[in-house]
């Protein structure tokens, strides 16, 4: 299997290539428009070409380089259901597979930061029997931190919020040792606390991630809703681009 992340300092954007170079199948988790290119070079470089993009949930503070790499390649656009975009793509429910040679992708829905929001747990069959190794955990479970809930609530964190306390357990039952692969790092304001290390262990976060140490769900969202920094610039301008797949006259 081969992991390529690729850091937009700008946003403290995190996004990945992986997938398997046996049978020759990558995939792209959360695309910046920063990046097209470089995830187009290193496809050539290595001699496999993109065949999914996927996104956890409808970014808010970047535009997304879905379209770019899907007209550049032919790949398919994989999206959680209900994401509410307005151009072709896969739709992929809880429990939904997707495989890239040895590479297999399941989908775990994660719902909280986004109404639609799903990480992606992977598993390599060159490397055991299909045991979990990685999660791309979107805006769910970060480093140190969780997800904010308002960006996409529509006037209702709280209820989001709750979502996302179901999700985080969901994700909690991962082995220990599963890498954390989120989509945001120190200095995004998708979160309160981030750490700059961008990379984790479920197994770590259990333990130090001061998120996940709240009493119940009552105090869970309590504690989420207080401190909530400001949303990102040109939020609504960048949510429309990336749901009618056309870039922000901002942009």
């Amino acid at each position: 299997m081969i992991l390529r992340p690729y850091l937009y300092a700008g946003t403290a954007c995190a996004s990945y290539l992986f997938g398997c170079l046996t049978e020759r199948k990558l995939g792209v988790v959360d695309t910046h428009e920063g990046f097209v290119d470089a995830y187009l070079e290193e496809s050539e470089g290595v001699g496999a070409p993109i065949v999914a993009v996927f996104e956890t949930h409808l970014q808010a503070d970047h535009v997304s380089g879905l379209p770019a790499l899907v007209e550049a390649t032919g790949a398919t656009a994989y999206l959680p259901a209900r994401a509410g975009v307005e151009f072709e793509h896969t739709a992929l429910e809880d429990g939904d597979e997707v495989a890239l040679g040895n590479t297999v992708v399941r989908v775990l829905a994660t719902p909280g930061h986004a109404h639609a929001h799903n990480a992606y747990v992977n598993a390599d069959w060159r490397r055991g029997d299909g045991e979990p190794w990685l999660v791309f955990t979107g805006d769910s479970l970060l480093v140190g931190d969780v997800g904010r809930p308002d960006l996409h609530a529509q006037g209702e964190p709280a209820a989001l919020a709750r979502e996302l306390y179901a999700s985080l357990g969901r994700l909690l039952e991962l082995p220990d040792g599963v890498l954390v692969l989120p989509s945001h790092y120190g200095g995004s304001v998708c979160g309160r606390s981030l750490s700059g290390n961008p990379f984790s262990t479920i197994g770590f976060e259990r333990v130090h991630n001061r998120a996940l140490r709240a009493d119940g769900v009552d105090s869970f969202v309590r504690e989420l809703l207080v401190d909530v920094p400001p949303p990102p610039p040109d939020q609504a301008a960048i949510v429309a681009a990336n749901r009618a797949r056309i870039a922000p006259a901002s942009a």
